[in-house]
């Protein structure tokens, strides 16, 4: 396995199905590759003998004080190998000396946050527009 900081030298084709997992209408790999490319901050991790990304995380920031985990992901087979705290750690330290990281998680993931980063629970507010959620312009759900 190898971890990378950029997203430059990465093909859509190496982003397979299974991330996004729930997700009724997930990004296709191009839209994939273009989220990467465009966070502020990129950690993945990639599986050499398959030239498959196999996790990634991201992060948006102004560089000065704040930033935000947006996406923190995990392809289902590699969960529990130490692939997701390696990537959070990774983020978090491109991202240092910062005033404020923030991720919105779901309660069950808490603990992993905690023990994996310099993490605490605390209190969000969301929007969603599952409409959108495949990142395609004009995409609604179920179209």
């Amino acid at each position: 396995m190898r971890y990378l900081e950029s997203a430059n030298d990465l093909r859509a084709d190496q982003l397979r199905s299974g991330f996004f997992e729930g997700w009724p209408n997930p990004p296709d790999p191009d839209t994939h590759l273009r989220l990467l490319r465009q966070s502020d901050r990129i950690a993945l991790a990639l599986d050499e003998q398959s030239d498959t990304v196999i996790g990634f995380a991201t992060a948006l920031t102004d560089g000065v004080l704040a930033a935000f985990v947006s996406f923190l992901e995990v392809l289902p087979a590699w969960r529990g190998r130490g692939v997701g705290t390696a990537l959070i750690q990774r983020l978090v330290a491109s991202i240092e000396p910062i005033y404020g990281i923030d991720v919105i998680c779901d309660p069950e993931l808490q603990p992993f946050y905690e023990r994996a980063g310099p993490f605490r629970p605390g209190t969000a507010m969301i929007a969603r527009s599952y409409a959108h959620q495949s990142g395609q312009a004009g995409a609604a759900s179920g179209d």
